[in-house]
């Protein structure tokens, strides 16, 4: 039987024991007050994050408004890319991980109406191109079937933990690409719903978010591990994302209601907004908003703050500029 090229390190061995410790943590945070409003605001970042890493020039907003049902002006194919992944994560509950029938099943609700071939492997040839060139030339179309079929067999017979099993699969799939578009963003939402079978929380932890927000280091995780023909690499990166992810959103409180109350203190708001830079440098005053629940001019106002206090700083402009949390915070 086929077994995917890797190694597991004594760092993912240590990375494995911490984060189930901490997924039991995460799943307290997840039973408080705010967690249903927790997991839409999740799932607004994870469909935003899976698709600007593709290219998709929509802002968290945006994308809430189309999941809202408001209208948005931009161009049909983003607005389209959101609605099917959206689709996609919905399905999460009735997928099996293990079941390449039902890979297909997802691509065909990813790319409806934005590929020709939305549901069915890619007939030709495909490479992974950046501005300096060609990165990797993927297997032939021909035997992409029969790839796919051992991945799977070996998913559901292999006994390693799911933690490694879901980022060997992640990075072979991506090796595979089986796709002539959407690998990306399904490699990445099938890797979480493999975790999803080691503990419910993961569908609202989402690989997502983690690739997004360390795209350059996730490139070059693949890269390094496809030239050492060994997953160990990424599976380090993926495993240590991952606990790092845990940590953090155990703080992200959710404060406050559209009524206007505040069901936490100005700490807790500090805590939220600084973490979340730390987990987007990029974010923007009204996705804080949204993260928040509260008004834009609350953000603001906190924000200044902390600025003030030198705890938090604004690198550059404002249009094209980014935060940064001074450490120590």
């Amino acid at each position: 039987m086929y077994r995917p090229p890797f190694t597991i390190s004594a760092d993912a061995i240590n990375l494995i024991a911490e984060i189930s410790a901490q997924i039991e943590r995460y799943a307290i945070r997840m039973e408080q007050n705010d967690a249903l409003l927790l997991r839409k605001v999740n799932r607004i970042k994870t469909i935003h994050s899976s698709l600007a890493i593709e290219g998709n020039n929509l802002s968290e907003n945006e994308v809430a408004d189309i999941i809202d049902g408001k209208t948005v002006i931009a161009p049909l194919s983003e607005i389209q890319e959101v609605r099917n992944a959206l689709r996609a994560y919905e399905a999460y509950p009735t997928l099996d991980a293990f079941s390449s029938k039902d890979l297909l099943k997802t691509h065909g609700l990813m790319m409806e109406s934005l590929s020709d071939d939305a549901g069915h492997f890619r007939k030709g040839g495909v490479g992974v191109f950046s501005d300096k060139g060609l990165i990797h030339m993927a297997p032939p179309a021909n035997r992409v079937p029969i790839l796919i079929e051992d991945l799977f067999q070996w998913l559901n017979s292999s006994t390693d933990h799911l933690l490694i099993r879901s980022s060997v699969f992640h990075y072979e799939f991506e090796f595979i690409h089986p796709f002539s578009d959407g690998n990306g963003r399904l490699g990445r939402l099938w890797q979480s719903l493999i975790l999803g079978k080691l503990h419910p929380v993961f569908e609202h932890l989402p690989i997502e978010n983690m690739v997004y927000n360390n795209q350059q280091e996730y490139y070059s995780a693949i890269a390094q591990s496809t030239q050492r023909a060994d997953s160990g690499i990424f599976i380090d990166f993926m495993l240590r994302e991952i606990l790092n992810a845990l940590k953090r959103k155990q703080s992200n409180l959710i404060v406050g209601t559209n009524d206007g109350t505040n069901d936490g203190t100005n700490d807790n708001l500090d805590i939220i907004i600084l973490n979340s830079i730390r987990d987007n440098k990029n974010i923007t005053l009204d996705e804080l908003a949204l993260r928040t629940n509260k008004s834009r001019r609350t953000i603001v106002r906190v924000v200044s703050r902390l600025q003030k206090g030198n705890k938090l700083r604004r690198i550059g402009s404002s249009r094209n500029g980014y935060w940064m949390v001074v450490d120590g915070d």
